[in-house]
C-alpha cells in the first residue's frame, strides 16, 4: 500500500514488528519508513520483536541475520539428567505428549543429526511420525556423523526419507556441510551433544524432562569443556511448558 493510499484509507500508523534482519532488509525498512513518515504517518519499529524472533520464524530470521543454519540440541532425560537407566534401557523416559511434540518438531526441521554411536546402539529410523503412527508428509534429511561406516541394514538408511553420512567428528564441518539448510535438530547421544556444545554452534536447547529418577552413568551430555564452575556454559530460560507429566524446557544463549 502506498503512503497516499494508506492515508486515504484512514491509517494513522504502521507497526514494523521485526526490523533489521539483514542489511538489505534494513535499507528497505529505512526507505519505506521515511516515505510513510513524510506522508504524516507514524511508524513504530521493533515492537514485540523479541516475541516474533522466538516464534515460528525463529530459524528463518536466524539465517537471515547470520547466514548460518539454526541449530537446536534436543534431549530427553530424567529429572536427574539421565538419558537411560543403568542397564541402558530408555524407552520410554518421557510420555506420549512429549514424544508427539518431538515428532512435530522433526517434521518442521530440515535435518536431524545423530552420531554413529547412536545408530549402533539404538538403530533409530529418525522419521517424523503422526500421532496415529503414520509417517508425516514432510520428512527431514537424516544425517549420521562419525568415522565408522554404519551397517547397510540400519533403519536410518531405509524408507523414502533422504539420509546422509558425514565422515567427520567436527561440528563446524557438519554445519558447513548443511549450510543450505535452515533448521538443524541435533538428537545425538552425549558425546555428539558435548562436541556441538563445546564448538559453540548450538543456538537453542530443548530439554524434555520427566519426573523420574534413574541415577547411574548415562548422562544426557558428555564433556562440554567446563572443567570448573567458572567455565560452566551459562544459558537463559526462554520458556517452560507442561507436556502431560513432563516438562519441555527451552534455553537460548
Amino acid at each position: 500500500m502506498s503512503s497516499s493510499r494508506a492515508r486515504m484509507a484512514g491509517n494513522k500508523g504502521f507497526l514494523v514488528r521485526c526490523p533489521r534482519i539483514s542489511p538489505a532488509h534494513s535499507m528497505l525498512e529505512r526507505s519505506s519508513g521515511e516515505r510513510l513518515r513524510a506522508a504524516g504517518l507514524a511508524v513504530h519499529v521493533g515492537l514485540d520483536a523479541d516475541q516474533v524472533a522466538a516464534g515460528p520464524l525463529r530459524e528463518w530470521l536466524h539465517r537471515q541475520r547470520t547466514g548460518q543454519p539454526h541449530v537446536t540440541w534436543k534431549f530427553a532425560a530424567s529429572i536427574d539428567g539421565r538419558s537411560a537407566a543403568a542397564d541402558g534401557s530408555s524407552q520410554w523416559i518421557t510420555g506420549e505428549q512429549a514424544r508427539a511434540d518431538l515428532h512435530r518438531r522433526r517434521a518442521h526441521a530440515d535435518a536431524i543429526v545423530v552420531g554413529t554411536g547412536t545408530v549402533f546402539a539404538d538403530d533409530p529410523s529418525l522419521t517424523a511420525r503422526l500421532p496415529d503412527g503414520g509417517l508425516d508428509a514432510r520428512q527431514p534429511l537424516r544425517v549420521v556423523v562419525g568415522l565408522r561406516e554404519i551397517p547397510p541394514e540400519s533403519l536410518v538408511l531405509e524408507g523414502d526419507s533422504p539420509s546422509l553420512q558425514l565422515h567427520t567428528r567436527d561440528p563446524q564441518e557438519v554445519v558447513r556441510a548443511l549450510a543450505d539448510r535452515t533448521d538443524i535438530l541435533v538428537e545425538g547421544g552425549p558425546t555428539l551433544a558435548g562436541a556441538f556444545l563445546r564448538a559453540g554452534v548450538v543456538d537453542r536447547i530443548l530439554g524434555y524432562v520427566a519426573p523420574v529418577l534413574l541415577g547411574g552413568p548415562f548422562a544426557a551430555v558428555d564433556d562440554v569443556g567446563a572443567d570448573n564452575i567458572e567455565h560452566a556454559l551459562r544459558w537463559r530460560y526462554e520458556s517452560v511448558e507442561h507436556l502431560g507429566s513432563d516438562l519441555l524446557i527451552s534455553l537460548v544463549r
